[in-house]
């Protein structure tokens, strides 16, 4: 299928299913830690999934391409971003599964209806401090800072969303941590699982990888160290086997 492609945007191969992604450098660009979430979330069959913040859909294009959900929807704020979701999700011809809504998170519930998702994924904005950014309303820091939401926002959200037993799978920073597990529990998400991912074997990690379950109970497993790099510019196999190549 032939798509539109405005001033300043690209098309990237997704290495999965032959599917393609609009989008613009200039604005922001999908990282590593969208791919390991969507190779650490799990969607069963016939369930329907809510990615927050989807940005341009690349979650919700990955979950689709991964498993057998039968639904994903992507929520997105900023209105260029769901533009090049909704044309990413066309080319793709995908629209019988995979659709994209402009929207507040803050406003998730409301939007959807309460206990609607049986999964619900985000990436948020990992950063809380916004001193020195000169412009907060730019798409990059919109995307890295807690501008237009906190991370509390998205947690009470999610929890809304979610039937009871639903799983909400994050990425977000280590040394958030403490902050995100006291906000998890508040909104009665219990975590269920964690991944820290490690740049190197031998360096501290920078991602960490959560599943938590609506009204679950206190258990939680910390799952083998995921690795991203064997050396500068080689990634270890589990790596490549999550991007698809």
């Amino acid at each position: 299928m032939m798509i539109e492609l405005k001033d300043g945007e690209r098309l990237d191969e997704l290495q999965r299913n032959g599917y393609r992604i609009i989008q613009n450098p200039g604005r922001f660009c999908f990282g590593m830690d969208a791919v390991l979430l969507s190779g650490f979330a799990r969607v069963k069959e016939g369930e329907r999934a809510l990615d927050l913040g989807t940005g341009t859909g690349i979650i919700p294009i990955l979950l689709r391409g991964k498993t057998k959900g039968r639904n994903f929807t992507g929520l997105e704020i900023q209105k260029e971003s769901a533009d090049m979701a909704r044309r990413s999700v066309e080319l793709n011809e995908l629209t019988d599964s995979v659709s994209i809504v402009e929207g507040d998170i803050k406003e998730a519930a409301s939007l959807f209806g309460a206990a609607s998702f049986d999964v619900v994924t985000c990436n948020p904005p990992y950063m809380t401090d916004q001193h020195g950014l000169q412009n907060p309303e730019l798409p990059k820091a919109i995307a890295r800072h807690e501008i237009l939401c906190s991370f509390e926002d998205v947690a009470r959200e999610a929890a809304k969303v979610l039937k009871p037993g639903g799983r909400f799978y994050l990425v977000h920073r280590p040394f958030r941590l403490a902050e995100i597990i006291m906000t998890l529990g508040k909104y009665k998400l219990e975590p269920k699982r964690m991944r820290l991912v490690y740049p190197y074997v031998d360096r501290e990690p920078n991602m960490v990888l959560l599943e938590a379950c609506r009204g679950g109970r206190p258990r939680m497993t910390v799952e083998k160290p995921l690795i991203v790099y064997r050396e500068p510019g080689v990634y270890m196999e589990e790596i490549y086997e999550i991007y698809g190549y």
